[in-house]
C-alpha cells in the first residue's frame, strides 16, 4: 500500500477513534533507501559512533543529526525507539594521538568524549538509549574471536585471530582496486604476509610495547575495530538491528565486516533491515576528515551560528548526498529557518499529516519543509518540532 494512501484508509479502529476525538493509529512503517521498513513494537537502532581523539567536524555532526531525526520518525510510528551509539575508545590512531600528546590513552578519550557530548547537545541531539564503550566490551571480543573460529569464520595465526574476509569483499560489487585502497585507508593492512587473503581482517591481535593489552586464549592483545562495533552492537540490540547509521565512508569496509561477523556468529541474515549512509561533507570537493585537515569545527561554527540554523543547514537535503560545505550558505537557511518560524505563527490547523508522511517518506526534509511552508499554522509547528529547531 502507498504510504501516502494511509491517512485515507477506513476500518472500525479509525473511525472509532476518530468518533471519540482520539487520534487515528499511526502508521507502522517508513521507507528508507526506497525500500519499506515496518516496524512493530519497537525499533532497534545502532549509530557507528566516535573514535574520541579529536575535536567533532561538520561530518561527525551530520551523521549523528540524521541519527537523531531517524530516531524521532521512528517515534512517529508508535514504536519505541532504542538507539545505540558507541564509544570506539580502544583503536590505534586513538593510542597514537595519546602518545604524541603525551597523555595516556583513557584520559584523551574520556576529555575528548566529554567535548563531544557538549557539542551534541548544542545541536539538540538526543543522548542515546544505549552508549557502550570499546573498553567495557572487551571480554564480549573474545567471545565473539571464539564463535567465529568455531564457526569456521575465522582463524588463528601467531596470536592474531583473524576474519575471513574474501567473500566479504566480494559482496560490494566494488572492484578490487578500490576495495584495497579503501582496506588500506582503513588500516586493514591488505599487504600483511600473515593473512591468508588480503581482505581478511583482525578481530583480536597481539599487543607489543606501550599497547594497552587483556588477556584472551590467543595471549595478551586488543581487539580489531569492526569487531569491537560486532561485539558492542549484539551485547545491546542482539543478532540483528532494524537500523544501521553511519557515514557513507563507513560502508566498506566498516559496516560490511561488522554485519558479516554477527552473521557468521548469530546466522541471522540480513544484521541490519535498513541502512541509512549519510552523505560526506566536502571542503572544495574533497571529503572533510582529520587525516586530511580540512576540518570545519561545529564549536567554531556555534560560535556564530545559532545551533537550530546549523542543524537546518545540514538536514535541508537528501541523508544520502554528498555536499559542499561553503559558510556563505548559512546566511540563505537562517533565511529559511525565519521562514519557517513566521509560517509557525500563523492561525489555523493545516496539515501536519503531511509534514510526517514526507519525513516518513526516506526522510525527506526538503519535502516536509515545503509543506510546512505552504500550510503554515501546526504543519510547521509540527515539522519545528520534529526537527528540534526550536
Amino acid at each position: 500500500m502507498p504510504l501516502r494512501s494511509l491517512r485515507h484508509v477506513t476500518s472500525p479502529v479509525f473511525d472509532a477513534a476518530q468518533r471519540l476525538g482520539a487520534p487515528a493509529p499511526a502508521p507502522r512503517h517508513l521507507t528508507l533507501g526506497g525500500g519499506a521498513l515496518p516496524v512493530a513494537g519497537s525499533a532497534r537502532v545502532y549509530v557507528c559512533g566516535i573514535t574520541p581523539y579529536d575535536v567533532t567536524h561538520l561530518g561527525h555532526a551530520s551523521t549523528f543529526v540524521w541519527a537523531d531525526v531517524l530516531a524521532t520518525v521512528l517515534d512517529l510510528t508508535g514504536a519505541e525507539v532504542r538507539t545505540c551509539r558507541n564509544v570506539t575508545d580502544v583503536d590505534d590512531v586513538l593510542l597514537d594521538a595519546a602518545r604524541l600528546r603525551g597523555d595516556h590513552f583513557d584520559e584523551l578519550a574520556l576529555m575528548q568524549e566529554a567535548i563531544f557530548d557538549q557539542s551534541m547537545r548544542a545541536l539538540r541531539v538526543a543522548t542515546p538509549s544505549e552508549q557502550p564503550h570499546a573498553r567495557h566490551h572487551i571480554d564480549a571480543v573474545v567471545q565473539l574471536a571464539q564463535a567465529l573460529l568455531d564457526a569456521g569464520a575465522a582463524y588463528e595465526s601467531e596470536g592474531t585471530v583473524w576474519f575471513r574476509g574474501a567473500g566479504v569483499a566480494e559482496r560490494t560489487g566494488l572492484d578490487r582496486e578500490r576495495l584495497l585502497a579503501l582496506s588500506a585507508a582503513y588500516g586493514d593492512r591488505p599487504d600483511d604476509p600473515a593473512k591468508a587473503d588480503p581482505f581478511d581482517v583482525a578481530i583480536w591481535r597481539p599487543s607489543v610495547d606501550e599497547q594497552p593489552a587483556w588477556p584472551s586464549p590467543w595471549g595478551w592483545g586488543r581487539p580489531g575495530w569492526h569487531a569491537e562495533c560486532a561485539a558492542m552492537a549484539m551485547a545491546v540490540h542482539g543478532p540483528s538491528v532494524d537500523v544501521l547509521v553511519g557515514g557513507e565512508d563507513l560502508a566498506f569496509p566498516h559496516h560490511a565486516y561488522q554485519s558479516a561477523m554477527v552473521e557468521a556468529v548469530a546466522r541471522v541474515t540480513p544484521f541490519a533491515r535498513a541502512v541509512l549512509h549519510v552523505g560526506e561533507v566536502r571542503i572544495d570537493g574533497e571529503k572533510m576528515a582529520k587525516s586530511t585537515g580540512n576540518l570545519v569545527l561545529v564549536d567554531d561554527l556555534l560560535r556564530d551560528v545559532a545551533p537550530a540554523t546549523l542543524r537546518l543547514h545540514l538536514l535541508h537535503r537528501r541523508y544520502a548526498d554528498a555536499w559542499d560545505f561553503d559558510a556563505d550558505g548559512l546566511a540563505a537557511t537562517q533565511d529559511l529557518l525565519d521562514a519557517l518560524y513566521a509560517a509557525a505563527s500563523k492561525p489555523g490547523a493545516g496539515d501536519p499529516v503531511a509534514v510526517d508522511d514526507a519525513l516518513r517518506a526516506d526522510l525527506d526534509v526538503p519535502a516536509a519543509v515545503a509543506a510546512a511552508l505552504e500550510q503554515g499554522g501546526e504543519s510547521a509547528r509540527r515539522l519545528i518540532s520534529v526537527l528540534r529547531l526550536a
